[in-house]
């Protein structure tokens, strides 16, 4: 099968999406996972829109890539401007990238209606553009602006935007759905109409996903004759974003056997999408493909019974091909047998009858009585079991915490908190303030056990969620709060019940602090 050239633009297309903005030092991050995944090219910003994008440029040419080439993006000259005296192909130049991605128009309304040009300009912007980049030895990339609407209204001038890159030069000829809207078949018959006008041409796909077609389209336009995706991690993009390369990798090359990226780089897809999210400082989608956390979750005893005896029946692929792992969840609905694995994850020599086993159990039921609910808390329900088990030592013990809640609050500080921790013979006091008294109580708990646990400095929360059990109680309900954390390379969700939301939070903040050390402390045991 043909080698798919990976063009990732997360820190540019991907820097478009709303409520995302990479600092320098984001972007280097992400350029460093990037490469340990193998993708072909980083397309990192546009030097001639901001002094941010040229200070990452500078820096960058000191790294050291093993598998991706680094790539500066810009638009074609300017209308009636000599290419020389452009000031963003003189900022292209500038940023000192071996390759460049320019972007023109191809589609005829397109010029006339918002370059306010001639069709024949047009089409000396993107040969001109193109032959001095050239000239200055640089790669080029050729992104043609709304492809398919232009090929779709106007077939020949479409194809004579192409013709003028070629013929000037370009390397690759990316066909782009920018507005999103065109369906699989349509990308399918267009691309294979471009491969066979162009065949010495290398000709790629940038997918927008405005009709949820991205991913799909993307493959289709590679079943044409493509050899070049772009496209980002987690799908981040302007509106509703772009063509996800989570999915599209693994797709061809699990599925479709095109070499994407180093096979054995495909067990980090998981952890990149991860970590970008988490440096773009947005949620992961838990029903994501292939890296999602509910990506291989089974709940259904009847399908958790099926995928123990042979995980083929309900899973595609072996999630660990993709770096993400099979999750059994706790609900009632699944089962003694999911019980049973869940123990055995922790105890593999307990059996179905064993009396520890149903001593679990019965705790279980209990707590679920209570308002626990395990399935979104798979955390804090294997810190139970390990103490029901005699295997597990808290790593701290409260003595005693006070909140304290102001109003008006100051500089959005309106809850203090005043705790005492003892771990082993040592006792800590400490106080810290806060946005709320659960931000406060996280952040006085954190101050008085980093010292000791520097590893805690590495968990941020992502997600906190309270539900009401028992709402005819009014203000003194039963709450079930659920705290979902991260250190950057793995999530988890704790959980806490009781009929006041401090104390439960707190139990869910215990719990997935003591699970962040209790998984450094089995990782360095091996």
């Amino acid at each position: 099968m043909a080698r798919i050239s990976i063009y990732d633009s997360t820190l540019r297309d991907g820097a478009q999406a709303q409520g995302i903005s990479y600092s320098v030092d984001d972007k280097l991050k992400i350029v460093e996972r990037l490469d340990a995944l193998g993708v072909t090219y980083i397309e990192a910003g546009n030097p001639g829109s901001n002094p941010k994008d040229l200070e990452f440029f500078a820096r960058a040419a000191d790294l050291k890539l093993a598998h991706s080439r680094i790539i500066a993006f810009g638009a074609t000259r300017k209308v009636g401007i000599p290419v020389a005296d452009d000031t963003n192909l003189q900022s292209l130049l500038q940023a000192g990238t071996a390759a460049v991605a320019i972007f023109g128009k191809s589609w005829d309304y397109q010029v006339t209606e918002i370059l306010r040009t001639t069709l024949a300009e047009n089409v000396a912007m993107i040969g001109d553009t193109i032959r001095y980049l050239k000239q200055h030895g640089k790669e080029v990339v050729y992104d043609a602006e709304h492809f398919y609407d232009g090929y779709k209204a106007n077939p020949d001038y479409a194809m004579q935007t192409l013709a003028a890159a070629f013929d000037a030069g370009a390397d690759s000829l990316v066909l782009c759905d920018t507005n999103g809207g065109s369906f699989p078949d349509e990308i399918f018959e267009i691309t294979r109409a471009v491969c066979a006008r162009f065949p010495k041409a290398a000709i790629g796909i940038h997918c927008h996903n405005d009709s949820e077609m991205a991913v799909a389209n993307s493959i289709r336009a590679v079943q044409a004759g493509a050899t070049q995706v772009q496209g980002t991690i987690n799908g981040l993009g302007e509106r509703c974003g772009n063509a996800n390369l989570c999915s599209i990798i693994p797709n061809l090359q699990l599925k479709l056997g095109h070499e994407c990226i180093p096979a054995d780089a495909m067990r980090h897809l998981t952890s990149v999408a991860r970590s970008v999210s988490e440096i773009a400082n947005v949620l992961l989608n838990d029903k994501a493909p292939y890296v999602g956390s509910h990506a291989f979750a089974h709940k259904g005893g009847m399908h958790i019974d099926a995928v123990v005896k042979n995980p083929v029946s309900y899973e595609h692929v072996n999630p660990e091909a993709v770096g993400n792992s099979r999750r059994v969840l706790m609900s009632e609905v699944a089962g003694r047998s999911t019980i049973l694995a869940r123990i055995n994850a922790v105890d593999p020599t307990l059996a179905k009858d064993s009396p520890e086993t149903r001593r679990i159990i019965d705790k279980l039921k209990e707590l679920e009585h209570e308002g626990y609910q395990f399935e979104a808390a798979e955390s804090s329900f294997e810190l139970v079991v390990r103490k029901m088990l005699g295997r597990y030592t808290p790593f701290f013990e409260l003595v005693e915490f006070k909140v304290i809640v102001g109003e008006p609050s100051i500089n959005e500080m309106n809850s203090s908190v005043i705790i005492k921790v003892r771990v082993g013979d040592q006792e800590v006091l400490t106080v810290a303030e806060g946005d709320g008294p659960v931000n406060a109580l996280d952040r006085a708990a954190r101050k008085a056990l980093e010292r000791l646990y520097p590893a805690l400095g590495e968990i941020r929360l992502t997600d906190y969620k309270v539900r009401v059990l028992d709402s005819d109680k009014a203000s003194a309900a039963k709450v079930r709060v659920l705290v979902e954390s991260t250190d950057g390379h793995e999530s988890w969700t704790t959980i806490g019940v009781s009929t006041d939301i401090i104390n439960a939070s707190w139990q869910a903040l215990v719990d997935a602090m003591e699970y962040k050390l209790l998984r450094d402390q089995e990782a360095k045991r091996g």
